[in-house]
């Protein structure tokens, strides 16, 4: 099968990641965690626009907010925020605080996010400062319209990549420091994930040569893409047989998140990072095409 692997133009984050479709808007919206950044790439224009947020260093990943065009729930630290964002200018503000969590744990900050097909967030943490394999200091927490903020899961290492199959009733999640991806029934009416199972293990002969599981996302046919930090590649797997159906391999290493896209949601955009001096192209944002599969656009918060 022959995929094309793309850069985007003017898509360089040090640390990209939380790539998020806004169908209404034709545009991928994406973070520079590190640098407090988020960027959108438009894609009838074929351009990127990318804004700081005022007097933030840290920003996890970008949702927009249903019903206000311009306000974006944002991880900063420990905080998700909302951001106020026109989606061109090159500063934006944080306007107010939409919750606070591990207060006490400065060296923790909030990682991958994402709404399930409801609206609700999920959003989890890790340890920036310090062994996030040896301290798993972690949460990943749900919130809900009307404010209530509960825990899914305690004891993670580093929370990342999340998904949702309606179909098959199911919740998908990562934690890297674990390498492997779990499955949980998923009451999409109540929001409440249970029953995890391990469904695709990443595990190697020895600890390095262990793939460390980061973003990840799903298409229309139930398949899961889970992206490869240190691998330069994105598994495609079966979920239910842990069949790996496709490796798709990038040009840098590190790989941090996925998401489907365009306007026949069959585009696979791919953030990178370029941490510990990784050489050009890393850092670049990517599109892949020809992969004969689409996935859904990215639910806003409600």
């Amino acid at each position: 099968m022959s995929y094309k692997v793309e850069p985007l133009p003017d898509s360089y984050a040090g640390l990209g990641e939380g790539p998020h479709w806004d169908e209404a808007r034709q545009s991928l919206y994406f973070v520079d965690l590190e640098a407090g950044s988020l960027l959108r790439y438009d894609y009838k224009q074929n351009k990127t626009y990318r804004t700081q947020i005022e007097g933030e260093t840290l920003a996890g990943f970008v949702l927009p907010v249903e019903g206000n065009a311009q306000e974006f729930a944002v991880g900063c630290g420990r905080r998700v925020v909302i951001v106020n964002w026109d989606g061109v200018s090159p500063s934006a503000k944080v306007v107010r605080t939409l919750f606070e969590v591990q207060s006490e744990l400065k060296a923790n900050r909030l990682n991958d996010a994402k709404t399930d097909p409801r609206g609700r967030l999920f959003a989890g943490t890790m340890r920036y400062i310090g062994d996030e394999f040896e301290h798993r200091h972690g949460e990943l927490y749900k919130w809900e319209a009307g404010g209530s903020v509960s825990v899914v899961k305690s004891d993670v290492g580093i929370s990342n990549g999340l998904a949702w199959d309606e179909k098959a009733k199911k919740f998908y999640y990562i934690d890297t420091t674990d390498y492997e991806v779990k499955s949980y029934d998923y009451n999409f009416d109540t929001g409440v994930a249970s029953n995890p199972k391990v469904i695709y293990n990443l595990r190697k002969t020895s600890p390095k040569d262990h793939i460390l599981p980061d973003g990840m996302t799903i298409d229309t046919e139930g398949n899961i893409y889970v992206a490869t930090f240190n691998g330069a590649t994105i598994y495609k797997v079966n979920p239910s047989t842990g069949k790996v159906l496709l490796e798709i391999k990038l040009p840098t290493k590190q790989i941090t998140s996925v998401a489907f896209g365009g306007p026949n949601l069959d585009i696979l955009y791919v953030t990178t990072a370029a941490k510990f001096n990784q050489p050009a192209p890393a850092g670049t944002t990517y599109k892949v095409t020809g992969l004969n599969a689409k996935g859904y656009p990215g639910v806003s918060l409600k």
